[in-house]
C-alpha cells in the first residue's frame, strides 16, 4: 500500500527513514527501524574511527538482515571522512546519506558503486544541484526540524512541493513530522517518503539518549525550541534551556566562533543527551516535540503511524 519510488530505491517496505542523529544513531536504533520496515541509519562520524564504524555495522547485521544506511554529517566534523566511507563500502552498506557541507566530493567517491545516495538539502537550489551531482534522492528539511537547518527559514509545507517541482528524483520530506498526519501530509505535498529525527529519539531502542533528554522531548511543547548558531551561518534547532539561552545571549553580543565553540561543541551536546545535564549542555530537537507524548518501541511507533495514515486515507475515500 505504501510503495513509492523511495521504497523501490532502498529496498524497504515503508518509506520512513531514520535521521542521522549525532551521537545517538547506532546499531540498536538502526536495526530496530529497519526491522520495522523503514531504513535505519548509523551515524558514521560520531564514532571514533573507521574500525569502530565497521564494528557497529557488524552489530547491526546481527540484529537485522534488512537494508541499513550510514549517515555522514560532513559539515559538522573537522576531520576527513574518506576512510569512514571506505569502511562502509567494505561492509557492503546499501545506502549512504550526506548532510551538511558540499556533497560533491562525497558523491564522487561513490561513483561506480551500487550504493544509493541520499543528500539532505534545505533549499530548491541545493536539491537541484544534488540531483546534478548524482544523488538518487533528496531529503528536504524545513525550518521546523531539529539539528542543523537551512539559512532561508523555509517551512516544510512550502519547501517540499517547491523541490518536488524542481527535481526528477524522489523527494523525502523532513522537519516537523512525527506521526501519521505528517506522513500523509508529506505524500500530499509531493514527497515519496519521510525522514524523522526527533521522533526517533523518544523510542525505547534509542538507548544512548538520557531519560532527561527524552523527557524534555515528551513533555515539551512546540514553543520549547530555539534556533542557535544563526550568527555563525550554521543555524540549528535545539531544546530551549539555560544553556541555549546563554548561547543566544552571546550571539546577540556578536561573539565569534572562538567565543562560542566550547558552548556548541559535540562534548557540550553530550552533557545533555548522554548525562542529562541541561544546565551545561544542549540537545537538538525540532518543533515536532509538541506532537510527541510517549516513548514507544519503533515497531509500535510504525504501527501508530500507519494506523493514523490509513484512518486519514479512509476519510479521503469517504469524501
Amino acid at each position: 500500500m505504501w510503495e513509492t519510488r523511495v521504497t523501490d530505491l532502498l529496498g524497504i517496505e515503508l518509506p520512513i527513514i531514520q535521521g542521522g542523529l549525532a551521537y545517538l544513531a547506532y546499531s540498536d536504533l538502526a536495526a530496530a527501524v529497519s526491522n520495522a520496515g523503514g531504513l535505519g541509519q548509523i551515524t558514521a562520524l560520531s564514532l571514533g574511527s573507521p574500525e569502530e564504524l565497521a564494528e557497529e555495522i557488524d552489530k547491526a547485521r546481527v540484529m537485522t538482515d534488512r537494508p541499513i544506511g550510514v549517515n555522514f554529517a560532513i559539515g559538522t566534523h573537522g576531520r576527513q571522512y574518506e576512510k569512514f566511507v571506505q569502511a562502509a563500502l567494505d561492509k557492503g552498506i546499501e545506502v549512504m546519506s550526506v548532510t551538511g557541507g558540499n556533497p560533491a566530493e562525497f558523491l564522487n567517491m561513490l561513483k561506480g558503486t551500487s550504493v544509493k545516495k541520499l543528500v539532505l538539502t534545505a533549499g530548491v537550489r541545493q536539491a537541484v544541484k544534488a540531483e546534478e551531482l548524482g544523488a538518487d534522492a533528496v531529503m528536504v528539511v524545513g525550518n521546523e526540524g531539529g539539528g542543523h537547518l537551512g539559512r532561508d527559514e523555509l517551512s516544510t509545507m512550502v519547501l517540499v512541493p517547491k523541490v518536488a517541482d524542481a527535481v526528477t528524483i524522489p523527494v523525502i520530506a523532513s522537519g516537523g513530522i512525527a506521526d501519521g498526519r505528517g506522513f500523509m501530509a508529506a505524500l500530499a505535498l509531493g514527497a515519496e517518503g519521510i525522514e524523522m529525527g526527533t521522533r526517533f529519539i523518544a523510542v525505547k531502542e534509542c538507548v544512548h539518549a538520557h531519560p532527561a533528554y527524552k523527557e524534555a522531548i515528551i513533555n515539551g511543547t512546540e514553543r520549547d525550541t530555539v534556533v542557535i548558531k544563526k550568527t555563525l551561518g550554521t543555524p540549528g534547532r535545539a531544546i530551549s534551556n539555560s544553556h541555549t539561552s546563554a548561547i543566544l545571549s552571546m550571539e546577540n553580543k556578536s561573539c565569534t566562533y572562538e567565543d562560542l565553540k566550547d558552548y556548541i561543541s559535540g562534548e557540550t551536546n553530550k552533557k545533555f543527551i548522554y548525562d542529562g545535564n541541561h544546565e551545561e549542555g544542549f540537545g537538538w530537537a525540532g518543533q515536532a516535540i509538541g506532537l510527541i507524548h510517549h516513548e514507544p518501541t519503533v515497531k509500535e511507533l510504525f504501527e501508530q503511524i500507519l494506523s493514523q495514515a490509513k484512518s486519514i486515507q479512509n476519510k479521503w475515500k469517504c469524501n
